[in-house]
């Protein structure tokens, strides 16, 4: 019996062939498009890591101090700079010639240091390579290690010795210590002549590497708003800490951070603070200029200052920044917050009312007082002319505590200032807040802000009512921020008249700047110490815009305990320390800001001057 066999039709052989090599071709085809999908994206992380860490090798290769871009003012001067210097260096384990004679010779190059700085920085000190505590014996094996290394350079053996001596640190590690104490800087930012010098004394040990650093071109200026470096760690204040990896990655492509200031408002504001903190021997102070339109602060100075391309302060207090990190009372600048508030409460509704001030206010065993007695009722504008805090009490219990607490929160005044830089101080309110706090609150104590806070309540008193967040940075036109209302128009324009009165005819007198439309209000206020205050320790301040009929620049002065001396006629109070200050400084920049005396415009204050008592003979 025969068995028919089916055999495989060619055919279909053929096309089963060819399905199978499709269908491998198909998959090898995704296979190539997921690998060139995951090259691409591995490509990109590695350029995205480039572009994000080059400015970080660039560190590394430049000897401690990254590439960064430049940080210039507004119209584009340099404020700071990356530059590359001639420096000195020492590989101790090259040096020929004595120690003692080398240094005596660099003394002579580098006369601002001496002899034994240089000493130590050509030797090898064994304190240098352990930095941890040792027991006689050890160190005595370690000096011994040492004296071995100075005459046979050998890093081994005097590893190897110090491992015997130490032995919880590896050799290894002692080897890393020895070669990284084995050389030291000399000199930064060395000239060609002196290094010419350096190079006559016939020393081999002596290296010439070029560096980058970080250049202040015009020194102390706006220090406290630039900050400074810290090689290998980059930017340790100021602008520099807050735009550390922003500054590297602009390296990159050449584009330098515009800042708010002016360089030369900065300039002005700075001589004019620094000449009067030292005629009146104050303790420091501080000033700002401010846009009252954009936030942009033009000018930001604190007193004492320091220089940032040779870090020493010279004083604790020169650290700090006073204008947005330390906080005070500050006193009666406060008062035409207040009155804005209950103005807009509709608590004011009348300016011609009188107030009883014809005695102190006695509460909560206290006494609210005023510093030059009127022994009159007093109206609205008379209050603010003569700086009435009894006046001001009256009102701000009228207005209460809610509103007048939500006034300061819609000020930001519950807040650190909202600036680019870290150094920004927080307030402090009195807890807890009862009747008595919301009177002395009125008038400025019992709350400390930062001298930024008040500049910005001004902004918003003066320009309509509408509070903007301060900026460091230069806004670009059509980028200011919307900001916020806080007062009404009604209120603003009231406001910028009775500045205008406080300037004209009363406390602020001395900050008149003839032909500028100067307003603003003094106070004067005793620090409180531990919670008590300090009589004769006062924080004299003085807040003011210019020009009142159209409000540009709001300008604060700080003067910090000033202690009365024959340049202030031996007054302590703001009204003859921080305003004489103002009116120099309108004087001074006005010009440079477009802004120029006109004797033939001012605010209309005609329909208040009927208000304001004169004795008789004056009226």
């Amino acid at each position: 019996m025969s068995m028919a066999i089916a055999r495989p039709d060619p055919l279909l052989r053929a096309d089963s062939r060819r399905r199978f090599a499709m269908a491998a071709d198909g998959r090898l085809r995704i296979l190539l498009l997921l690998f060139l999908i995951f090259g691409a994206i591995l490509l990109a992380r590695i350029v995205q890591l480039v572009a994000t860490d080059l400015f970080t090798d660039a560190h590394a290769a430049s000897g401690g101090m990254a590439d960064r871009a430049d940080i210039v003012d507004r119209n584009g001067v340099p404020l700071a700079q990356t530059i590359e210097v001639e420096s000195l260096r020492v590989v101790k384990t090259r040096l020929m010639n004595d120690p003692r004679v080398l240094a005596r010779g660099l003394a002579q190059i580098f006369p601002d240091r001496t002899e034994d700085y240089f000493y130590r920085r050509l030797t090898m000190r064994v304190d240098g390579i352990v930095d941890m505590p040792m027991t006689r014996s050890q160190r005595a094996a370690a000096e011994r290690g040492l004296a071995d290394y100075r005459r046979h350079k050998n890093a081994d053996l005097f590893a190897d010795v110090l491992a015997e001596a130490i032995p919880s640190v590896a050799t290894e590690e002692w080897r890393r210590r020895i070669v990284r104490h084995s050389s030291a800087m000399i000199r930064h930012r060395a000239t060609h002549e002196q290094l010419n010098a350096v190079n006559a004394l016939n020393e081999v040990g002596f290296d010439y590497p070029r560096e980058t650093e970080r250049l202040y071109p015009r020194g102390s200026l706006a220090a406290h708003v630039l900050g400074f470096i810290t090689p290998g760690k980059g930017g340790a204040m100021g602008i520099e800490r807050a735009f550390d990896r922003e500054l590297g990655r602009r390296a990159l492509t050449g584009e330098p951070l515009a800042l708010s200031l002016d360089a030369r408002v900065q300039a002005a504001l700075e001589l004019e603070l620094s000449e009067t903190v030292a005629n009146l021997e104050a303790q420091g102070g501080s000033g700002l200029v401010l846009d009252v339109d954009t936030g942009e602060i033009v000018a930001m100075a604190s007193n004492p200052t320091f220089d940032p391309n040779r870090v020493r302060f010279p004083t604790a207090e020169a650290q700090w920044n006073a204008v947005s990190y330390t906080t005070y009372e500050l006193g009666s600048t406060f008062k035409p917050i207040t009155v804005a508030a209950a103005m807009d409460a509709g608590v004011v509704t009348d300016l011609s009312r009188r107030y009883d001030a014809t005695q102190p206010i006695r509460i909560g065993g206290h006494q609210i007082r005023d510093s030059h007695p009127s022994g009159r009722w007093l109206n609205v504008p008379e209050t603010l002319i003569s700086s009435s805090n009894i006046v001001t009490a009256q009102i701000a219990d009228q207005l209460g505590a809610d509103r007048l607490r939500e006034t300061f929160r819609a000020l930001d005044f519950d807040k650190r200032p909202q600036l680019e830089i870290r150094e920004r101080g927080a307030p402090r309110w009195a807890s807890p807040w009862g009747r008595t706090t919301t009177m002395t609150a009125g008038f400025g104590h019992s709350i400390q802000v930062t001298p930024l806070h008040l500049a910005s309540a001004y902004a918003a008193l003066v320009n309509g009512g509408i509070y903007r967040p301060a900026t460091l940075l230069k806004l670009e036109e059509g980028r200011v921020p919307e900001g916020r209302r806080v007062f009404t128009e009604a209120t603003s324009a009231r406001m910028r008249q009775l500045l205008r009165m406080i300037v004209a005819s009363g406390t602020g007198s001395r900050a008149d700047a003839e032909g500028y439309r100067v307003g603003g209000k003094t106070g004067s206020a005793e620090r409180a110490v531990d919670g008590r205050y300090v009589r004769n320790s006062v924080v004299a301040t003085f807040a003011a815009a210019f020009p009142m009929d159209r409000p540009r620049y709001v300008i604060l002065v700080m003067i910090d305990r000033p202690p009365g001396n024959a340049y202030s006629f031996g007054q302590r109070t703001a009204g003859f320390t921080a305003a004489p200050v103002v009116r120099r400084v309108v004087e001074r920049i006005g010009p440079m800001l477009g802004i120029y005396p006109d004797a033939t415009r001012d605010v209309d204050i005609s329909d208040l001057e009927p208000l304001i008592w004169k004795p008789r003979g004056e009226q």
